[in-house]
């Protein structure tokens, strides 16, 4: 599958939480720059430090989704924040939701169940960005999900990106539900963010990244943060082949 859509949120911890939100999304954006895959920001929710509450965007290249998929879940960090100013090692999380892109005629919806408004885009576009009502928020009434999209400079392709983005959640939501437990393969995707529900730990001061489901362990954490994720994506196909 070539491919998908990216949901990084903030869990416990705060500021440091979105700014490993925000680590987390940058390290995704320069993988996705060393393999030559597209790269679209379709929507971001911002702390007055720079990190991310949330963080939305597409994927798009060869064999990106099987590469990624695996990102899935809560990702935890130990580290002395930024913040931080006794020096002390500080535990947040972050969690991440690797989506499928989804066919329209994999999942019809009914238009009438949406509810769509429009605001000022804001950031970074230009002025044909800031001075039209060109970002779309959609509440999706039936199940509560709220998508929003300011990337592009229309209505319509706003409206799109946040349609596809709605469709990968509710295509996520039949799968699970076609198993018998929806609540229970969402809590397994992205977690409820506590510290606890870990799938990975970056612990900086010892210089180590933990996989808790493969049990192994990588180090030179700085270069995995700036996108060198070959070794943890080939340690996943290597277990999957």
């Amino acid at each position: 599958m070539n491919q998908l859509i990216l949901e990084v949120r903030a869990g416990v911890g705060g500021d440091e939480a979105a700014i490993f939100a925000a680590d987390l999304a940058r390290m995704y954006q320069r993988y996705a720059a060393r393999r030559g895959w597209n790269f679209t920001i379709v929507d971001s929710s911002e702390n007055t430090l720079g990190g991310y509450k949330t963080f939305v965007a597409e994927i798009g290249g060869e064999g990106c989704y099987d590469a990624l998929r695996q990102e899935s879940g809560v990702h935890r960090v130990q580290r002395v924040p930024k913040t931080e100013k006794a020096g002390r090692v500080h535990t947040s999380t972050a969690s991440v939701a690797i989506m499928p892109f989804v066919e329209a005629k994999e999942v019809p919806l009914n238009m009438g169940a949406l509810e769509v408004t429009f605001s000022h885009a804001g950031g970074p576009g230009g002025q044909n960005v800031n001075k039209n009502d060109s970002a779309v928020r959609l509440h999706h009434k039936p199940t509560g999900i709220v998508i929003s999209s300011r990337s592009e400079r229309s209505q319509h392709a706003n409206r799109e990106k946040a349609i596809e983005i709605l469709r990968a959640k509710l295509y996520e939501m039949q799968i699970a539900s076609a198993h018998g437990d929806a609540a229970e393969d969402r809590r397994e995707q992205i977690g409820s963010g506590d510290r606890s529900e870990k799938v990975r730990t970056y612990n900086f001061p010892e210089d180590r990244i933990t996989d808790h489901r493969i049990g192994k362990k990588f180090h030179n954490i700085e270069a995995i943060m700036e996108g060198d994720l070959d070794k943890i994506v080939k340690a996943f196909q290597k277990i999957s082949s």
